[in-house]
């Protein structure tokens, strides 16, 4: 009986999917989180979806095979696509380094609800910033299917946004999807 357009005229705002996408290290869970505190400061309903809250929960029965990260992502659409019908932002930071497991998320919301953000970085600066020193795990083979080293990051094709974050700072990233939200009208 209550329609998501009830919901967003209720909230005075839109809502949509933010899936952050990457490799390990270029930024995106403190993206999330930094736009997440703003957004959140400015009255929109807002929750940010990422490993610490999906992995250790939902999704903890998957690991990190070719198989269990298509799965990972599924779930995550989902759950990221019932924030949308409750009229919610709902922002995701994950690798995802599958694009056609990004672009089954994408089909399954209405058009403009699946904002595609890239954050882009070098390998090499990535690497840098490894505080987990999970890149290393990799290279000597402790970490398996690790994504930039023996596994495939398929960079997205056409994103609504690109944030280098090489080149860039979190406040600059932070605003410039902002800037985006408020051009199609979801804030």
């Amino acid at each position: 009986m209550i329609t998501k357009g009830d919901r967003r005229r209720r909230n005075k705002h839109g809502s949509t999917i933010i899936w952050l996408t990457g490799l390990s290290g270029s930024g995106k869970s403190t993206i999330a989180n930094n736009l997440e505190a703003e957004l959140f400061e400015r009255g929109i309903n807002v929750y940010v979806l990422d490993g610490d809250n999906i992995r250790n929960g939902l999704n903890k029965d998957l690991s990190f095979s070719a198989e269990d990260r298509e799965e990972n992502i599924r779930r995550i659409g989902e759950v990221a696509k019932l924030f949308v019908d409750a009229g919610i932002v709902a922002i995701t930071a994950f690798i995802s380094p599958y694009k056609k497991d990004r672009d089954i998320v994408r089909r399954s919301v209405d058009k403009d609800e699946f904002i595609e953000t890239f954050v882009k970085c070098p390998l090499d600066v990535c690497e840098r910033r490894d505080v987990k020193g999970l890149y290393k795990k990799a290279k000597k083979g402790e970490v398996k299917s690790f994504t930039g080293i023996d596994d495939i990051y398929e960079e997205p094709e056409n994103p609504e946004i690109i944030l280098e974050t090489d080149k860039i700072g979190i406040a600059e990233a932070v605003n410039k999807i902002l800037n985006y939200l408020k051009e199609k009208g979801h804030i």
